[in-house]
């Protein structure tokens, strides 16, 4: 009896072309001569699998701050992030550290202000 076998299709390599063309539009965009908006079209697909997001991480001072700064309460900001006051609290104090789309939520709102996800 024959086994069925899955074929994956190859993978893809990024073209030197492609690889080039990644490069110089990063350092356009490192010089500010590629506008943010025209960067960000970038897709993984031209990026690649590996690619890292930006996200830096947030101190709890950082956190506590950006919520202070959007005049929330915790639990007000907890709600906003769909996230439990508790959690709100131990990432404030630092015992936990944001991460996932927590981090990148904060991320957001620490760049554009909190009305970008209300």
């Amino acid at each position: 009896m024959a086994r069925k076998t899955s074929k994956t299709p190859p993978r893809k390599r990024v073209s030197r072309v492609t690889a080039e063309l990644l490069e110089m539009a990063s350092d356009m965009h490192a010089t500010g001569l590629l506008p943010d908006a025209a960067y960000d079209k970038i897709t993984m697909r031209h990026m690649g699998k590996n690619a890292q997001a930006d996200t830096a991480e947030l101190t709890g001072d950082e956190i506590r701050a950006i919520r202070e700064k959007a005049r929330l309460s915790q639990a007000v900001f907890a709600h906003h992030l769909k996230l439990t006051v508790g959690h709100v609290s131990k990432l404030e104090r630092g015992a936990e550290r944001a991460k996932g789309p927590t981090l990148v939520l904060l991320d957001v709102i620490r760049r554009k202000g909190i009305e970008a996800i209300l």
